[in-house]
This record gives C-alpha cells, structure tokens and sequence, in this order.
C-alpha cells in the first residue's frame, strides 16, 4: 500500500510521521544537517524503508533548497563541486538500477551501519584535508559512493559530509556545499525510487504534508542555536544515532 493512503488511514501514525520531522526539523536547524538521517533511522521503525524515503523527498528537498543561500555564491560552488554532484547521481540511479528501492532487513541493517559511520566519524574529531589537486579525482568518487548509500538506505549524508568537511571550507562556504550536496541527492533518489515504482502520485500529499512540521522544528532549532552550545547539542546527537544504529543492526539480526 502507497505510503500516503496508509498515513491517511491509520492517524496514530500520521502523528508520529509529524513529530518525527519536527525533532528532525530541530536537528537541522541547529546544527545544518540531520533531517534525512533522523528521519529514516526513526521511521525505519514504523514502516518500509522505502516508504520512509518517499515521505523524506519534500520535506528534504525544500530544507536543502533554503539552505542554498546565499544565491550569490551559489554559482561559483556549483562549479567547484559539479564533479561530484555528478558522481552522487550516477551513483544513486545506478544503485536503484541495480539493488532496487530500500527494502527489507538488509536496508535496515544498512542504514543502521551508515548510522553509525557516520555518528563515528563526527565524534571523532578527525579533519583530514584534501588536496586541490585530490579533489579532480576523489570529488566524483565521494559522490558516487554516496549515491550507492543513497539508494540502499536513503540517507546521503556519507561519505559526502565527511568529504566536504575536509575541503577546508569556512562556515558558511560548508552550511551551502552541503545544502547542495543534499539537494542533488535528494532529486536523485526521488528519481531513484520513481524507477522502481516506489514514489506514488499518492506519496507527494504525505510527503508535501510534512513540509509544516518540518519547517516548524527547523524554525525552533535555529531559535535554539542562538541558545544552546551547537558542539555540545552535536555530540549528543550524534550519540544517539550510534545507540539507534546498534539498536537497528541488532534487531533485524535477532528477527532472522
């Protein structure tokens, strides 16, 4: 069953759809990134992960869009970053081509992984650099690699971030290369899910939906920003989604 006619239906669930984007909505608002990881990881316990990525699509892609600015600079990062925007739709389709929608106990055991990754990676402090010259060849192959976890989980946050973060970009050169980066995976992975049948006409109320308590929790958790210590809210963050992917890897693997 299509995911909005089964939200549409069972309310308990539609509530919970909501207020799992607002808390991911607060997550981006504070730190930048978070709304597809949370999301998935948090709806992948109440539905197929493919039915959790169709809901993502709009609210990601709107968040990301915003998250563009400012338009001025846009121009010279999509030249510095085209190769690899290049690489994370070719990889994404090519993923959906061959591995097909995220579904089953392998996609969760997968995101769970990728969770986890990704969690590691920002806890520990690491900040490599890479090199101009590096990037003609690494920049496609990030992108490509990040589009195969794309369409086996439907996150898109690695290997990309970990990427972008070692580009020696300042703040808010970062806050749009990932905005980007985001926004070229998100349209890839709607593609993605379309040619395997599994973004519905149907899906886009839902997903269109879930646009308001998005935007709202991203309005309070930049609201928060100005509050809470950023690094501090990050930490936890991230050690929440280390406890949740153990908790995804170890409940498929005692379901089998």
């Amino acid at each position: 069953m299509p995911p909005a006619i089964e939200l549409f239906q069972q309310w308990p669930l539609l509530l919970f759809v909501a207020a799992v984007f607002a808390a991911a909505g607060v997550v981006k608002g504070v730190i930048g990134l978070g709304l597809p990881t949370l999301s998935m990881a948090l709806l992948g316990s109440a539905m197929p992960p493919a039915d959790a990525a169709a809901l993502l699509v709009l609210p990601s892609l709107l968040t990301n869009v915003w998250q563009l600015r400012p338009w001025g600079a846009l121009p010279a990062m999509l030249r510095r970053l085209a190769t690899m925007q290049a690489g994370v739709c070719a990889g994404t389709l090519a993923g959906a081509a061959a591995i097909g929608a995220p579904a089953g106990t392998w996609a969760v055991a997968c995101l769970g992984v990728s969770l986890i990754a990704y969690a590691g990676w920002g806890l520990s402090g690491a900040r490599p650099r890479v090199a101009p010259r590096t990037q003609r060849w690494l920049g496609p192959l990030a992108g490509a690699a990040t589009g195969l976890v794309t369409a086996a989980t439907g996150v898109f946050v690695v290997p990309a971030v970990p990427y972008l973060q070692a580009l020696a970009l300042d703040r808010d050169e970062l806050m749009q290369a990932m905005g980007l980066s985001f926004t070229v995976s998100t349209v890839a992975l709607a593609i993605g899910l379309g040619f395997n049948g599994r973004y519905p006409v149907s899906a886009f109320a839902e997903s269109a939906l879930m646009l308001l308590p998005a935007f709202a929790g991203m309005g309070l958790g930049q609201a928060l920003r100005r509050r809470l210590p950023p690094a501090l809210f990050r930490s936890c963050f991230l050690a929440s989604l280390i406890v949740l992917g153990v908790y995804m890897i170890a409940h498929e693997a005692l379901a089998r």
